[in-house]
């Protein structure tokens, strides 16, 4: 028994590769990649999540799928394949980005996707830098480390710790001259 598929039309693969190409970018999506989120078959899953994409146009060409559809699309897979909450808003860039392709290609536009794929030509092979902070969550007291960022130039600053002979084991009391200011005091005692 033989299956006789129609081979995908020339749209249909620029867009294709467009999806690829701007996954391809995505830092978090890297990132997963690069840490091996996705255990030992994250490359299968990646292949998969932009199938899936590329899958919910084709799939409903005459009413393809809106931004916020897609960026729902990615969040789910990312979370249930990659066990990654993404928070950082990246996913409604890509989303747009992906329907934004649809677009183009369908007028036969190719500009954007040669445009990705020379961004993840650029990007290939190389290392995005993480930077993990612990993030306090004040409604129920949980604490998360997932603050990434890729080559950021800003630093942030390190709280410096007190020197204890420095600082008193007693609290001091405090002179407040008659304008209402704190006299700071000198460490030897008169």
């Amino acid at each position: 028994m033989s299956t006789s598929e129609s081979p995908p039309s020339a749209t249909s693969i620029l867009f294709a590769r467009g999806v690829i190409a701007r996954l391809a970018i995505w830092a978090t999506l890297r990132i997963a990649m690069q840490e091996n989120w996705g255990g030992p078959h994250g490359p299968a899953k990646r292949t998969w999540l932009a199938s899936s994409v590329v899958d919910s146009f084709e799939n409903q060409i005459t009413n393809p799928p809106d931004d916020i559809y897609i960026e729902e699309l990615l969040l789910q897979i990312m979370a249930d394949e990659f066990d990654t909450i993404v928070d950082d808003d990246s996913t409604e860039m890509v989303a747009r980005d992906i329907v934004k392709l649809w677009e183009e290609t369908q007028a036969g536009k190719v500009e954007l996707v040669i445009r990705f794929e020379e961004l993840a030509e650029k990007t290939s092979g190389k290392r995005v830098s993480v930077q993990e902070k612990v993030v306090s969550d004040d409604e129920n007291g949980e604490w998360e480390d997932d603050e990434m960022a890729e080559d950021t130039d800003e630093e942030e600053e390190v709280p410096q710790l007190l020197n204890r002979t420095e600082s008193s084991t007693t609290p001091k009391e405090s002179l407040i001259d008659q304008d209402g200011f704190t006299l700071v005091q000198s460490k030897k005692r008169r």
